[in-house]
């Protein structure tokens, strides 16, 4: 069996959180700037956001409106409208850069990787052969070839476009 190490991660794991009164999460609905927030839809009962520091270009994360730290505390309706968002978020961001797979899923608790502990997201990231290469692997280097603000223009608008 091969492994791959990624040390860079422990720096973020292990590194101190800024206590904050409100979540990223609430306080991103709450600023009402969605370009700002990257949040690039809101749903009835969800919203798509992008990750401010992906792994990928679309690295997407799915949030319940209800903050909860895990998804069987959600009623039936929001977990439904959470994947019905999931399922849009592959949709668009198959559209939009025609990766040659996806990781879909979710981090519940701090145990598991959950960055956030307190409001339950799942992540939607796209993959292609090779998005982790000799870069990421020996000098703990991620090469994203698009700007977050850029992903942000391409991912809100076709989302607007196949979902109006």
């Amino acid at each position: 069996m091969d492994f791959i190490w990624s040390p860079w991660r422990m720096e973020y794991i292990t590194s101190p959180k800024p206590s904050q009164e409100k979540c990223i999460f609430c306080a991103a609905l709450e600023e009402n700037n969605d370009r700002e927030t990257l949040i690039v839809y809101r749903g009835r009962l969800a919203f798509a956001i992008l990750n401010r520091y992906p792994y990928t270009n679309g690295h997407l994360m799915v949030v319940p409106y209800e903050h909860q730290p895990s998804f069987e505390i959600l009623n039936q309706e929001i977990r439904i409208d959470l994947m019905e968002l999931m399922t849009q978020a592959v949709q668009v961001l198959t559209k939009v850069y025609s990766p040659g797979g996806f990781n879909v899923g979710a981090n519940i608790g701090a145990v598991a990787g959950a960055g956030v502990t307190g409001h339950i997201h799942f992540h939607v990231l796209p993959r292609w052969g090779g998005d982790t290469n000799f870069m990421t692997t020996l000098s703990g280097t991620r090469v994203l070839p698009e700007t977050l603000e850029e992903t942000f223009r391409r991912v809100s608008q076709t989302w607007k476009e196949m979902f109006p």
